[in-house]
């Protein structure tokens, strides 16, 4: 392909109502039910067993200020490949500010010296059979010193000033420049302003009409006007370019973000990094994977030259006189600020408004679309590559733009390393997930694409202090909400010489120099496992949810995802989990996409997708042709339910009148005939799984798998590959043990357990009606999968046996215990407890982090004892009896089972627990790191703190 070619794709453009023409395509493939054929059911057994570097955890390997060498690439790639990592994202980027460079020279991003470090390690991954993508640019977004003033950002944003008239105002322009100035989280040093429109409205304002324009000109170092009798507003328009730098941007690659809207810009940005890499390095397939985007955090990024024009022909009618009022004076992150300003609008004008934003905002998000998105996707295919993208923001639809991109990508945070409840409160309470994780495998779903991946343990409170349990329960949420693969964050280029804890950008310390690091494939091998599977087959979803986006425009403009400031309604992104913790599976809807379905048997079809019911949380406006796909839907046997409010009007200005009359007859037509699947329900936010419980029963909306007491704090979800069926189940919470009765309806086949920490399958005992019956204590999870009878495996074991209930004690373990401390910073000595403490609350012992090995003798007499349980441990244990290994545990209850290691009257134990670094880095007052990172964290246990008991009678582990 050549150039203008390139850019004539890159510059596609769409009508008001279709979709850019990569989604357009992926709609026509994948609405006609094609699925990826690259698996064999019959391979997947031995996939899980024993999982290939495309389904391990990837790490994003931060190339601080790009100090780098070709020896210490390599040396860090064995390192990451020995830990169970399967594959790197190179990520150039600003070295930390903390941190001391050691004189090691910074290369410059796609300098020569650059280019060959890169091909070095594409070299070395290809060697090492490990995969490769490598982000576009460097920091986020994309941008450069070497953009011209052209191809830097913009964003068109106002000013407002209350006057009292009659009086006549003279006021400079650079005054009127200076009263805008959004709060930048990265300020670029040489933005330029430009004063594009003034204009003057009665405070009380009812038209856009009432404006008043007053004459701004360039060259003009004032702006003079007369202000009319009463209370009056000057609205003026600040056209800003150029004044966001790239947030984090390593040498060579800071400077001004790119203008995300101008096709053109984009090209050139691209192809100068192509044009440089080729030329040294030849294709780039197949040593690379995927190019990837990160974060679109623009700032408020809104315009490009012809952004009137644009809208005009899209939306058929002229935005400007109404864009002082439609536009938001813009705060933190691109955000509307809260505090109020400007005129007092009609309720007809506000209405009006709210249509005119709609459409701009409708407007912006397809021009994101068709000359950012588009353009990005058909690049790295025209080099060989895969797209890989977090496609969402304020400026990106994640549904249409994540079906466009090849590797949809989401995240998952680690706010703080307590484990917390959900409860009733704010959405993001006990997640790790983002509220965008749903909406991005949504898209990938009906995309027909299986691979999702995730910015996964983003740690920017108390990276210190995690532990491999916290971030099981990190992932195994992540699993819930669509992630097939996580891309962890992150891997800190740190050669050895550098002191403690080492060159750290961002965490989770992902690290050599972490305590836990020798068992952190642990956990990577239980990441792989489940992703080797869940790859392989589709996440099953009969219910739909249609998020009221036009209202959400309308009044507010789209959000900042994945932390947006409004959830509307604010339960919205708590709907789909209670549907998955009642044993169903969901996908978010757009309104493009039901328009773009078919309805047949009581099911709206888009590809292998097949919705028997649509759930509408507070959605006021629809489009009529959405409306009437939903109607279809309901006369032909499907189920839609109303969330709070009906429909009432159609989105949008041009013939908004007529088009909300067919809205509401429409609506109110179908509830006349068909009132049984036309419901209007109330939300019980105190209590939404027993409300989508009740309304389950009543609406028979069966579920894949009936729980008999299901709760906020476990959950699942249903994949599927031809004849066999594949359930997740995890406790995510801090409650005890929860154990309930699942039914799995019409599922079929034998049942097995598979095993993601060891790969072993084992054969599950099907009760009456065949239920079974599942135990999850803390953070533990269960894969349970369906398949015809036949496989070899482990004998039938039945599922949820730790029969705590009837947990004997035989004796407590209260010492004395002889401890041996083993530092990070090489000290080794022991010391003598009369019983067990908290080491924080020692002084003189909280500034440990390592190992700590507890040894103390006991007697048994009689029965001997079948479980050692050491309750809760914050890190890892690892226990040894009478010189056997028992284990180790790194989440959940630390129980072991004995197995005959116990022996008549005298025993030795071993405890080692593994400890984490939290509470070292608080006391290193002179580390920059250490401080930098530790400041007003809280403590968490240090050791061993709960007395070992050991347990008989009908105990198990």
């Amino acid at each position: 392909m050549d150039r203008r070619d390139f850019l004539r794709i890159a510059s596609l453009t769409s009508g008001s109502f279709a979709l850019p023409a990569l989604l357009a395509s992926s709609v026509e493939q994948h609405a006609a039910g094609a699925t990826p054929g690259e698996f064999s059911p019959d391979e997947l057994p031995h996939l899980f067993h024993t999982p290939v570097a495309r389904y391990r955890p990837m790490v994003r390997w931060w190339w601080n200020g790009d100090r780098i060498t070709q020896q210490e690439l390599l040396r860090e790639l064995d390192v990451l490949k020995s830990a169970g990592i399967g594959g790197v994202e190179i990520n150039p980027i600003r070295f930390p500010a903390q941190a001391d460079p050691m004189h090691i020279e910074a290369l410059t991003w796609m300098s020569e010296p650059w280019i060959k470090a890169l091909d070095a390690v594409l070299a070395g991954a290809k060697d090492r059979g490990m995969v490769c993508d490598m982000i576009v640019g460097s920091g986020w977004p994309f941008g450069g010193e070497f953009l011209t003033r052209e191809d830097q950002t913009q964003m068109m944003t106002i000013g407002t000033r209350e006057f009292t008239g009659p009086q006549r105002v003279t006021i400079a322009a650079a005054d009127l420049l200076a009263d805008v100035h959004p709060q930048l989280v990265s300020a670029y040093s040489d933005p330029q302003k430009q004063l594009v429109r003034a204009c003057v409205v009665p405070y009380e304002l009812s038209s856009a009409e009432q404006a008043v324009d007053i004459p701004v000109r360039a060259e003009d170092s004032a702006v003079t006007f007369d202000v009319a009798e009463g209370r009056q507003v000057l609205y003026f328009l600040v056209k800003m370019t150029g004044y966001m730098a790239v947030i984090n941007g390593a040498p060579g690659a800071s400077g001004p973000v790119l203008n995300h809207y101008s096709g053109e810009a984009v090209a050139r940005y691209l192809d100068r990094i192509s044009d440089a890499l080729t030329t040294k390095l030849g294709p780039l397939s197949p040593r690379l994977r995927a190019f990837f985007t990160d974060s679109i955090e623009l700032e408020g990024a809104n315009w490009c030259d012809d952004m009137l024009q644009e809208f005009a022909r899209r939306r058929g009618y002229d935005l400007a006189p109404y864009l002082p009022f439609v536009l938001f004076k813009v705060g933190a992150m691109g955000n509307a600020v809260a505090t109020p300003y400007g005129a007092q609008f009609s309720a007809a004008l506000q209405q009006q408004i709210e249509q005119v934003r709609y459409d701009f905002e409708t407007t912006k998000r397809e021009l994101f679309n068709e000359r950012f998105v588009a353009t990005f996707v058909a690049w790295c295919h025209r080099l060989g590559v895969q797209s890989r993208m977090q496609a969402y923001g304020m400026e990106c639809d994640p549904i249409s733009a994540g079906m466009m991109v090849d590797i949809p990508e989401c995240e998952t945070w680690i706010h703080t390393e307590a484990i917390e409840a959900f409860g009733n409160g704010d959405y993001t309470t006990g997640r790790s997930y983002s509220m965008i994780n749903k909406f991005v495998s949504s898209a990938a779903h009906l995309a027909g694409k299986r691979l999702i991946s995730c910015e996964e343990m983003t740690n920017t409170d108390d990276p210190f202090h995690t532990t491999l349990e916290r971030i099981k329960i990190a992932s195994d949420q992540s699993i819930l909400s669509g992630v097939t693969q996580p891309v962890l964050h992150g891997f800190n280029y740190s050669p050895p010489q550098v002191p403690f804890p080492g060159w750290v950008r961002y965490g989770t310390y992902f690290s050599e120099h972490n305590t836990w690091w020798p068992y952190f494939n642990l956990w990577t091998t239980y990441s792989a496992r489940l992703s080797s599977v869940l790859q392989a087959c589709e996440m099953q979803a009969d219910i739909a949810i249609l998020p009221p986006q036009a209202d959400v425009a309308s009044k507010f403009g789209f959000q900042r995802d994945p932390f947006p400031r409004i959830a509307y309604p604010d339960y919205l992104f708590k709907l789909w989990e209670v549907v998955h913790q009642n044993g169903s599976g969901c996908d978010y809807l757009s309104e493009e996409i039901i328009r773009k379905a078919t309805v047949r048997e009581g099911r709206l079809h888009f590809g292998s997708r097949a919705y028997k019911a649509v759930l509408l949380p507070k959605v006021q406006s629809l489009h009529p042709e959405t409306v009437q796909q939903l109607c279809a839907l309901v006369e032909s046997g499907g189920t839609l339910i109303f969330l709070d409010t009906l429909p009432e009007q159609s989105d949008g200005l041009r013939d908004h009148e007529s088009s909300s009359t067919v809205v509401h007859q429409l609506i109110a037509s179908v509830r006349t005939r068909h009132p049984e699947r036309t419901p209007l329900l109330p939300v019980r936010q105190t209590d939404m799984v027993g409300w989508y419980r009740e309304l389950q029963q009543r609406y028979a909306l069966t579920p894949d798998v009936r729980l008999s007491a299901p709760v906020d704090y476990i959950s699942q979800v249903h994949y599927r590959e031809g004849k066999r069926d594949v359930f997740f189940f995890c406790h995510y919470g801090p409650q005890d043990r929860h154990t309930f009765e699942a039914s799995f309806g019409e599922v079929g086949g034998a049942a097995s357990l598979w095993n993601p920490e060891t790969g072993e399958r084992t054969a599950l005992a099907r009760g009456i009606g065949g239920a079974l019956t599942i135990s999850l204590g803390p953070s533990e999870s269960r894969l349970i999968v369906f398949e015809p009878v036949g496989e070899e495996m482990k004998p039938f074991r039945a599922l949820g046996t730790h029969a705590h209930d009837l947990d004997v004690p035989v004796m407590t373990l209260t010492g004395p215990w002889k401890v041996r401390l083993q530092h990070v910073d090489g000290s080794d000595r022991t010391l003598d407890l009369a019983t067990l403490i908290d080491f924080n609350q020692r002084p003189d012992l909280r500034a440990f982090a390592g190992t700590l090995t507890y040894s103390c003798p006991f007697a048994t007499s009689g029965d001997l004892p079948q479980v050692l349980s050491l309750g809760r441990v914050h890190s890892v244990s690892k226990v040894r009896l009478n010189g056997h290994l028992l284990g180790v545990r790194w989440y959940g209850e630390h129980r072991y089972p004995l197995a005959g290691a116990a022996q008549p009257g005298r025993n030795e134990i071993s405890i080692e627990i593994t400890t984490t670094l939290g509470s070292y880095m608080k006391t290193l007052p002179d580390n920059p790191t250490a401080k930098a990172w530790t400041a007003d964290t809280p403590d968490y246990p240090l050791g061993l703190t709960e007395v070992p008991v050991l347990l008989g009678g009908a105990a198990q582990a």
